[in-house]
């Protein structure tokens, strides 16, 4: 446990696995503030705007980006484009003492300068991890290769997130392989709303799952 309070990393596997579906699901869950520190794209308001109000959350639970660009591509590509240097040394995670989700910027490989990865950075937080997976077809192999990257680093990571229609095989053989938890799957919601996600947080009593993992890491 970071803290007196619940704070992790929200990791994808990819591009679009639904990490920020997942992170407010989170956020909502643990009643946490929602950070995060690079934001490559800002139509529609970028996805600090997209938690916001999904949520219906007062401005005091989300904390503004250390890097806000505006194109939809890798950060380090972005910077260059917006001519900004994003110094690591600004993403210093923010010392609160309330529960915190910080969302990630892309995969874990993704560079966030030409000399600095998503990797390099969670290392540097120290902050426990869950990583976010589509539950379908192509999984195992991003999933495995993302976990493996983790623990060879040391990276401590909380479990899985799977995020899409239910899977009768995929849960299983990536515990077995992976060697970490599934703490809970998202399947998809129509609608998307804060309703929702909140029967869904309910239904899979993540509270206590979530309380548990914490109080093993304090």
């Amino acid at each position: 446990m970071s803290g007196p309070h619940p704070q992790l990393v929200v990791c994808g596997t990819d591009t679009d696995v639904g990490k920020t579906v997942v992170s407010a699901w989170l956020v909502q869950g643990l009643k946490a503030q929602y950070w995060k520190p690079v934001q490559s794209g800002l139509d529609g308001g970028g996805d600090r705007h997209r938690v916001q109000t999904l949520l219906n959350l007062s401005t005091d639970r989300i904390l503004p980006e250390a890097f806000a660009f505006q194109q939809p591509v890798s950060p380090h590509w972005a910077a260059e484009l917006d001519g900004v240097v994003l110094d690591p040394d600004a993403l210093s995670r923010p010392r609160i003492d309330q529960p915190l989700v910080v969302e990630t910027a892309g995969g874990l490989m993704v560079p966030l300068t030409r000399h600095w990865l998503q990797i390099d950075q969670l290392k540097r937080w120290q902050l426990p991890i869950v990583l976010v997976a589509r539950s379908g077809l192509g999984t195992l192999n991003h999933t495995l290769l993302s976990l493996e990257a983790l623990q060879r680093r040391k990276l401590p990571v909380l479990g899985l997130i799977l995020n899409g229609p239910p899977h009768a095989d995929n849960p299983g053989t990536l515990e077995q392989f992976g060697g970490v938890p599934v703490l809970a799957h998202l399947p998809p919601l129509f609608p998307l709303t804060a309703e929702a996600l909140q029967e869904q947080w309910q239904q899979q009593d993540l509270s206590t799952k979530f309380r548990t993992l914490f109080r093993s890491r304090a």
